[in-house]
């Protein structure tokens, strides 16, 4: 028998394959008992077979979930199956936040928000520069690319090991985008005004790689979406070599914001108190 509370209960979701990681439930766990929501947000190992049963279920209302997150393998696959994805997700070809509204599942995508939200919190002033270099030209460097175009960098480097890589995503998002071998990195450098590690390199602080980041503007800011550790091996070396940095916490943070306005009516903040719990959970499970 269903108990009655559970059916007043805004229900949502964050479904990848493997899920058992995610922060998400962490976050918006916080979110929910901080406003006093009636309100629940659950993990949910979802394969790829079933994905698509999973978005039925989702637009039919027989799953009872109001909308939720999409993580990895599941971004691509959720932008096609959605009725509505809106333009920057069907830009991208990836939305990462569902909703059903009016019997339609509409996507978004906020990870480029989450980007420049965290920027915007931890370096007000980042986004002044017109040289971007954007290192790395896998999946997750696709929101980067568009969101540091759309806040008017007018020119964006991609640097990647396989050029062919960086050359597709430059084809996609337009002319100010430009695509370059890895050992070109020195000479793309000069100047710029922000760098962006959207590679895995550094993460569980392994696999770390020595840039020289002196060809920089003196004023640049270095970031890596990488946030675990919260203190990578590249922002180690920008900061001894006295760049400002951003570490890629605050993006996981900030991407959480849209979709739980979405779902429980109500637009969260991120806090110090949040980043803390966030941090912690990460500590204990080092």
């Amino acid at each position: 028998m269903v108990d009655s509370r559970e059916t007043k209960l805004r229900r949502a979701f964050v479904c990848g394959h493997p899920i058992k990681h995610s922060r998400s439930p962490l976050i918006h766990g916080h979110w929910l008992r901080q406003s006093d929501i009636a309100g629940r947000y659950t993990a949910e190992d979802v394969s790829p077979e079933n994905f698509a049963g999973f978005i039925e279920g989702l637009r039919s209302g027989e799953s009872g979930f109001v909308g939720g997150n999409v993580t990895i393998p599941h971004k691509e696959t959720a932008c096609r199956l959605a009725d509505a994805p809106d333009e920057l997700a069907t830009e991208l070809g990836a939305a990462n936040t569902l909703w059903v509204e009016d019997g339609k599942v509409r996507a978004m995508n906020t990870d480029g928000y989450g980007f420049t939200a965290n920027l915007d919190a931890r370096h007000p002033g980042w986004d002044k520069g017109a040289r971007a270099v954007i290192f790395g030209a896998g999946g997750a460097a696709r929101a980067i690319v568009q969101a540091v175009r759309d806040r008017g960098f007018s020119q964006v480097h991609i640097v990647n090991r396989t050029v062919a890589r960086a050359q597709e995503l430059a084809d996609r998002f337009g002319p100010r985008i430009s695509a370059h071998p890895q050992d070109a990195l020195g000479e793309i450098m000069q100047g710029a005004n922000l760098f962006i590690n959207t590679t895995s390199v550094g993460m569980d602080g392994e696999n770390a790689i020595d840039i020289d980041f002196s060809p920089l503007a003196s004023d640049a800011v270095v970031t890596d979406i990488v946030y675990v550790p919260l203190m990578t091996p590249l922002l180690d070396q920008a900061k001894a070599q006295g760049f400002a940095i951003v570490d890629g916490l605050g993006m996981l943070l900030h991407q959480a914001v849209p979709g739980f306005e979405k779902w429980f009516g109500r637009r969260p903040v991120v806090d110090e108190t949040l980043r803390s719990l966030v941090v912690a959970d990460m500590d204990a499970h080092a």
